[in-house]
């Protein structure tokens, strides 16, 4: 499948508990760290949950 790019870019201080657990199951534990998941719907679900605080790199 297609893989996607995704950086945290904003601090997770101050978000809901589940916009922070969904940055973890993203893989997303520390600001500016980049990772690269399998571009699916429940993925872009996640995305687009917590589209304030990352930025996808295509």
């Amino acid at each position: 499948m297609a893989k996607i790019k995704i950086k945290q870019t904003k601090s997770r201080i101050g978000a809901p508990v589940d916009q922070r657990r969904t940055l973890d199951a993203l893989g997303l534990r520390k600001l500016n760290k980049t990772v690269e998941v399998e571009d699916n719907p429940s993925v872009r679900g996640m995305i687009n949950k917590v589209h304030h605080l990352v930025t996808v790199i295509d």
